[in-house]
């Protein structure tokens, strides 16, 4: 070779080490010009510097005015096409070919399989096999390796384990590697023990992949032996121990790893950072997640988005939600992870709305949502009962198939539950391809919190025939709705089937739900031994259960006694105060009320105000008792005027019950006629069309009077009125209401 073309080798190298095309543009123009015959050795450089530069019509312009090509000429177009994708091209080139080598079917075969063209990949594989010509080489068997890997063929794998070992090349480690990682990835650890078990010589390379096989394979003791066995240690080693321990559930092992690999000196990178930041958050641990985080900030890894969205996900988990906000808010570059960890965040910690906002915000950025952002937010929609928003992402998901994925199906089924939509939510489930326990679930928790126990429990029994098994979440649905439909019998029946046949263990909830089961029926005395056999103490909802129960039946002996233990557990909950003061009120007690408020008064403690909202024209409007600042007060109060005549002519009596007060009879009837659900339930009738549903969230418990005047307003007005409250739905439609008036 001239020392002209040496000289322009080694710019053309230049060029495509700086990603400098004009350059190389330009020295193409100056080799025309000055060489009238340049050498076949220069044309193939110029032709490698356009491929590396992602210029294929330039590179295939000077291969096709080589007049004689070597074989290393067409190995270098063969590689471009197949490195950029160009199938098509790249067959072509190949079937063109007058000579082939290990490079030519290697090249050929790569490409193919890094595109995921398993058959046409075989094919090639077995007609470069067939020619008795080629020297085999490793790549071409660590290529179908991980083809087979990454498309689960473990049968076609075990044949080129067979190849590889008639061929001689075992002893490769660069075969080995790839061999132990296809046997653990199918999850058939023995094949991969075998295969590092039988290798003649091991590296670095071998153990990392070996232990990385155990983690996945859930082998942690095996992998924490060879780990501790490693002559050599990497950062790699390192960083998929983190990993493997925080996968498998040993968090803490993690952060002991974590430590050491640090006393050790060794570099940590995003994926160390990630995995260590990621163990903290499910171990709740600030305090030494905010340690690495500053540990981030020395190392200059913030502005790494692999890092600052493990960030965003720690301190959500850890309840510190505007740490979060201000990691994620200074994050230079954002991709759909960092965006869905926000979303995540925001839900987890109750900022429902915020996390509607933020997705919103991550659209019109240009960010596409995948199926766990979807599902995230679908989900923060169903925590605020807000359909309109949750229809609109239930059509999103439609237009982009994240439908098809059951994480979103999952969320938008518990979301027409929450919603008290149950019909959309149940042709929602038959239109699922495939339903989980967490679909089945979903659908039985939505029928059991609408009231409907007999449907809930029959699906239950469909669910138990289709093989799948339910969970603790699952029994929860099962015997709230056997406790609001007062099935005694089935509900003991059920629990003991949790128990004893699913091994399920109870949790609080379950056993308040028996708690409720016994109390809503009356048998209080049933519900006090339940309690004295308990093997923990009830929790405050269990308390405040079977105090609710005491004061619906005038129970007042075993309602004190529960109010006493609840004052106990929560000495500043003003519910406990409430209800016993309700019980008290309905007794005529009022000296007894008299001493509760004063020592509310006493020790600081305020009744949480009672509020009702209804969402119109994607406003939310927020009403309490005897409330007088909307715009349309006076709109709203004369609708409830003219209504209590229309329901006092249809045989309604105010419940003066349900006023806590010693006050008047027709202030009493005033106060009732102004509680928030029905300034709501006025706004809907006038401002929601005729045809569609009211819908009323209410923040307390729906009163007795309340849920009476509501079913005679639906008579009269003719209008489906759905109410939520804080403990079950309630859909009043014709004068009934879907609870049985049971709640």
């Amino acid at each position: 070779m001239s020392s002209t073309s040496n000289h322009y080798c080694s710019l053309l190298k230049l060029c495509y080490e700086t990603h400098n095309q004009i350059l190389a543009k330009k020295l193409h123009s100056l080799i025309l010009k000055s060489l009238s015959q340049p050498e076949t050795f220069l044309l193939n450089n110029l032709i490698n510097t356009y491929s590396k530069l992602g210029n294929l019509t330039y590179a295939r312009h000077v291969f096709d005015q080589i007049p004689q090509p070597t074989l290393y000429s067409w190995n270098t177009i063969l590689s471009a096409y197949s490195k950029s994708g160009q199938l098509f091209e790249m067959q072509e080139i190949f079937h063109r070919m007058p000579q082939l080598d290990g490079v030519s079917w290697n090249s050929v075969i790569s490409g193919l399989a890094r595109f995921r063209s398993f058959d046409e990949s075989v094919k090639v594989y077995r007609c470069m096999l067939r020619d008795g010509h080629v020297n085999l080489s490793r790549v071409a068997f660590t290529t179908m390796l991980v083809l087979s890997s990454n498309e689960g063929r473990i049968d076609f794998g075990r044949q080129i384990h067979g190849q590889i070992v008639k061929f001689g090349f075992l002893s490769s480690v660069f075969v080995g590697s790839p061999l132990i990682d296809m046997y653990s990835k199918a999850g058939l650890i023995f094949g991969a023990k075998r295969v590092f078990d039988e290798l003649p010589e091991r590296n670095l390379v071998i153990d990392n992949t070996m232990i990385m096989g155990l983690l996945r394979c859930g082998r942690v003791e095996e992998s924490k032996n060879l780990f501790g066995c490693m002559p050599e240690r990497d950062s790699i080693s390192w960083t998929t121990m983190i990993t493997g321990l925080t996968q498998n559930g040993a968090e803490r092992e993690a952060v002991d790893v974590f430590r050491k690999m640090r006393s050790e000196g060794l570099a940590i990178d995003q994926f160390t950072f990630g995995s260590i930041l990621t163990a903290c958050g499910v171990l709740l641990a600030l305090k030494e997640g905010k340690q690495i985080h500053a540990y981030v900030i020395r190392t200059n890894f913030m502005d790494n988005i692999f890092v600052g969205s493990a960030l965003v996900d720690l301190y959500s988990k850890c309840r510190s939600i505007r740490l979060a906000e201000a990691i994620f808010k200074r994050m230079t570059g954002k991709n759909v992870v960092s965006w869905t960890a926000m979303v995540v965040g925001y839900g987890q910690n109750g900022y429902c709305e915020e996390a509607i906002q933020i997705f919103r915000e991550m659209q019109r950025n240009g960010i596409e949502p995948d199926e766990f952002t979807l599902g995230s937010v679908v989900s923060s929609c169903a925590n605020l009962a807000s359909i309109e928003d949750g229809t609109q992402f239930h059509g999103r998901a439609l237009v982009s198939g994240l439908i098809s994925f059951v994480t979103v199906s999952n969320a938008l089924l518990t979301l027409y539950g929450k919603c008290g939509s149950i019909k959309e939510s149940h042709f929602l489930f038959n239109e699922m391809d495939f339903k989980d326990e967490v679909s089945w679930t979903a659908l039985v928790s939505g029928y059991a919190q609408f009231g409907k126990a007999h449907e809930t429990l029959d699906l239950f029994e469909k669910m138990l025939s289709h093989g799948l098994q339910p969970d603790e979440v699952t029994f929860l649905g099962i015997l709230s709705a056997c406790s609001r439909a007062g099935l005694v019998e089935k509900g003991l029946k059920y629990f003991d089937l949790m128990v004893n046949e699913h091994g399920i263990s109870p949790i609080q909830g379950h056993y308040t739900c028996i708690i409720d089961l016994f109390g809503r029926s009356g048998r209080l005395e049933d519900a006090k031994n339940f309690v004295f056999n308990m093997p923990c103490s009830p929790d405050a909802i269990g308390w405040g259960s079977l105090l609710s129960s005491c004061r619906v039946h005038g129970t007042i002996e075993i309602g004190k006694w529960a109010a006493e233990s609840l004052l106990e557990l929560e000495p500043h909950n003003p519910a406990s105060y409430v209800l016993l003061s309700s019980m008290y009120a309905s007794k005529g007690k009022w000296d007894e009320v008299a001493k509760l408020r004063r020592r509310m008064r006493n020790l600081g403690i305020k009744k949480e105000p009672g509020c009702s909202w209804i969402k119109y024209k994607s406003k939310v409007h927020v009403f309490s008792a005897e409330d007088r600042s909307s715009p349309y007060s006076d709109q709203i109060y004369a609708e409830l005027a003219n209504l209590y005549c229309k329901m006092i002519e249809e045989g309604y009596v105010p419940d003066m019950s349900s006023v806590m007060h010693d006050v008047e009879q027709s202030e009493k009837i005033k106060m009732l006629n102004h509680h928030s659900e029905k300034l709501a339930i006025a706004f809907g009738l006038i401002f929601i069309p005729i045809g569609l549903p009211i819908r009323v969230v209410k923040n307390l418990r729906v009163c007795g009077d309340c849920h009476n005047a509501t079913k005679y307003i639906s008579k009269i007005t003719r209008r489906e009125i759905l109410v939520r409250d804080a403990v079950r739905y309630h859909l009043f439609k014709d004068g009934t209401c879907s609870c049985g008036d049971f709640w």
